[in-house]
């Protein structure tokens, strides 16, 4: 019994620990992403050129993402996580030191890379602590990177505000968030391969299990950015409203997603992740309709603000469900990850480029038709659903823990 309590505290510590991680890992986007116009005149780019390097976090992510479980396989994971999350808080830095387009796409690259292999670790991770406890925490995970984010921001948005340098902004932001992370790593799971088992390869293709989970994912995350990037734009130049009351429907959308998330748990535990993401479908669908009908920004921020609700566990449940749907998680993960910011990356252009061709209704009827896609195909995240038993596998490519 004492041998058994120790475990279930040790289990416990490590939930918060990793939970720190996510908080730790959404901050440095956060504190990335209000500085960006500082690192565009800095770079001395236009806007199509910033375009263009904003691409490279993604395309780097999507390199580098499948080696995190060799490094994890090679190293155990509590060391792995300890450095490859302070691998991104230092890479921080790397983008406000840029001066030209050059410079700057090896600087976001870097920065993507080292963002991605950090992720598909913790998310590694956090599947894991799910299994040992038995109930779900994904979402609730992900809900406190939203929450680092949005504390990042607000850092950031207060640096910009006062005129501050980026790179000093960035620097002491990267050293705070680096002591953070390596003190919340002191407490995740140190998990070791088994003996004799083969690390994972460097490259390989994900899964066929992680391609259909993946598409669920990309449905999601296409929602998530274009609602981000175009709903101010939306209610501005389609519905005429004031910048003030544009912006305030794009915090309203991400605040929606936060609190959706923290509080998604308690209603997978309940309802189960395929039945979760079939209602979410059918909210964001609805959300989506409404806003293409809209006449009003009232009624479109309505809208706005049901896909929030709708996707915003849909891609923790895609994590959780790649890491049971096969005998290597992480390869598993870093599938459907590269899915999920190959849709990221794709989504703001794709609105783009429709709303140039046609309108921006159009493009939100295609968004529209994405979330009706997750109520139609949530059935792929079974493995995930919490009606199954939450027991390790052996063999995994994070297996059981260290004696």
């Amino acid at each position: 019994m004492a041998e058994g309590g120790r475990r279930q505290r040790e289990v416990r510590r490590a939930r918060y620990a990793v939970a720190a991680v996510f908080a730790v890992h959404g901050a440095v986007t956060g504190s990335f992403a209000t500085r960006v116009p500082w690192i565009q005149d800095h770079a001395q780019v236009g806007p199509g050129q910033l375009g263009f390097a904003l691409a490279f976090p993604a395309l780097g992510a999507s390199v580098a993402m499948p080696l995190a479980g060799r490094i994890s396989h090679r190293f155990g994971t509590r060391t792995a996580l300890r450095g490859l999350i302070s691998l991104w808080t230092l890479c921080l830095i790397l983008p406000s030191l840029a001066p030209s387009l050059p410079t700057l796409c090896l600087a976001l690259f870097v920065y993507g890379a080292s963002s991605g292999m950090a992720d598909v670790a913790m998310n590694a991770l956090g599947v894991e602590v799910e299994n040992r406890l038995g109930r779900s925490i994904m979402s609730g995970l992900h809900g406190l990177w939203s929450a680092g984010a949005l504390v990042g921001s607000a850092a950031g948005t207060l640096a910009a505000h006062l005129g501050s340098d980026a790179r000093l902004h960035h620097a002491l932001a990267s050293a705070v968030l680096t002591v953070l992370g390596l003190v919340a790593c002191t407490w995740v799971l140190d998990l070791q391969p088994a003996e004799g088992e083969e690390p994972p390869p460097r490259f390989a293709l994900p899964p066929r299990s992680a391609l259909l989970i993946g598409a669920v994912g990309f449905c999601a995350v296409f929602a998530e950015g274009a609602s981000l990037d175009w709903s101010a734009v939306y209610l501005r130049d389609r519905l005429g409203s004031s910048a003030g009351l544009a912006a305030a429907c794009t915090t309203g959308f991400t605040l929606t997603m936060a609190v959706a998330r923290i509080a998604g748990d308690r209603v997978v535990d309940r309802y189960g992740a395929v039945r979760t993401v079939r209602v979410g479908g059918v909210l964001a669908a609805l959300g989506g309709l409404l806003v293409v009908v809209a006449g009003h920004p009232a009624p479109a921020m309505g809208g706005f603000a049901l896909m929030g609700l709708g996707i915003a566990v849909v891609v923790p449940l895609c994590f959780a469900a790649a890491g049971r749907s096969g005998p290597n998680p992480s390869q598993a993960i870093a599938g459907v990850a590269t899915i999920t910011y190959t849709s990221g990356l794709v989504a703001p252009s794709a609105i783009g480029t429709l709303a140039q061709a046609t309108s921006l209704v159009v493009s939100f009827g295609l968004v529209t038709v994405l979330a009706c896609g997750l109520a139609g195909f949530a059935g792929v995240l079974r493995a995930g659903d919490r009606d199954r038993p939450r027991v390790s596998r052996p063999g995994a490519a994070v297996p059981g823990p260290r004696p």
